[in-house]
């Protein structure tokens, strides 16, 4: 992974900026429940970069890639007061997909009926502060299940994590952007953290499923990587340094989150 990304510092001062003066976000009807924070995301690309990016579409993944950068951006809006966790059809968190470096782009807004909407919060991060490691595991099917063996039976993946709102305690209410400690400082940013994720021991190589029990069983393999330190830093824009941001057991966030059905 390449570690130093060539404009997410400026597309994260646009949306300050454009927070700033109150651009607000959009409903195209009333109806509308996601397009409305990527027309607003749309426009600050447009402030950095022109045309020079494109639309993914619905079922593609990153929603935007810029066409002068390896950069792909992912974007989750949520209303207020929300979920702790976030789901992923398909698609888990990773830093690099097809040679772009990955971000995501959390807004979160008033859960409310109007048409016009104002950001409540703004937390942009790499993609491995969530993840590590890239990949690309695939839905699969087979054909020859049910009573008469015509039924197509489709695997189908559901990842689902903590919002990084929860696990990086202090980004909420705030506007964070959360890079690879190696990233070059930026002087236009003010840092308000430093976060260590470490690797786990073991990570899961598949799993089975057995029917007349509803058991999903995972299977473990020694991770080459285990206790390997993966470091952030948490920026600010100058003059708005807000909380200082310091990290939550994400495990932990995610299991509470569960119980709670959150």
């Amino acid at each position: 992974m390449t570690a130093i990304p060539s404009l997410c510092a400026d597309i994260f001062i646009a949306c300050c900026e454009a927070m700033n003066r109150q651009d607000l976000l959009r409903k195209r009807s009333a109806s509308d429940k996601e397009f409305f924070f990527q027309d607003w995301m749309r426009q600050r690309l447009a402030e950095v970069v022109g045309d020079h990016f494109s639309d993914v579409g619905r079922n593609g993944y990153p929603d935007f890639v810029l066409s002068g950068a390896p950069e792909g951006y992912e974007l989750k809006g949520l209303a207020l007061p929300g979920r702790k966790t976030i789901d992923s059809n398909s698609r888990f968190p990773q830093p690099v997909h097809q040679g772009r470096r990955i971000y995501y782009v959390f807004g979160r807004y008033p859960q409310t009926l109007d048409l016009n909407l104002g950001l409540s919060d703004l937390l942009i991060c790499h993609a491995s502060f969530i993840n590590a490691h890239s990949g690309e595991p695939r839905n699969r099917s087979f054909l020859g299940y049910g009573s008469y063996g015509d039924l197509l039976l489709r695997d189908r993946k559901m990842y689902v994590f903590p919002l990084p709102f929860y696990t990086a305690h202090g980004t909420a209410g705030n506007r964070t952007l959360i890079l690879p400690a190696a990233v070059p400082a930026d002087d236009r940013l003010v840092c308000v953290g430093e976060l260590v994720r470490r690797e786990v021991d073991q990570l899961v190589a598949g799993y089975s499923f057995e029917f007349g029990t509803d058991t999903l069983t995972p299977r473990f393999v020694p991770n080459p990587a285990a206790g390997q330190e993966h470091r952030f830093r948490a920026y600010r824009m100058a003059g708005q340094p807000g909380d200082p941001v310091t990290l939550e057991d994400a495990r932990a966030v995610l299991a509470e989150a569960l119980a709670e059905g959150a």
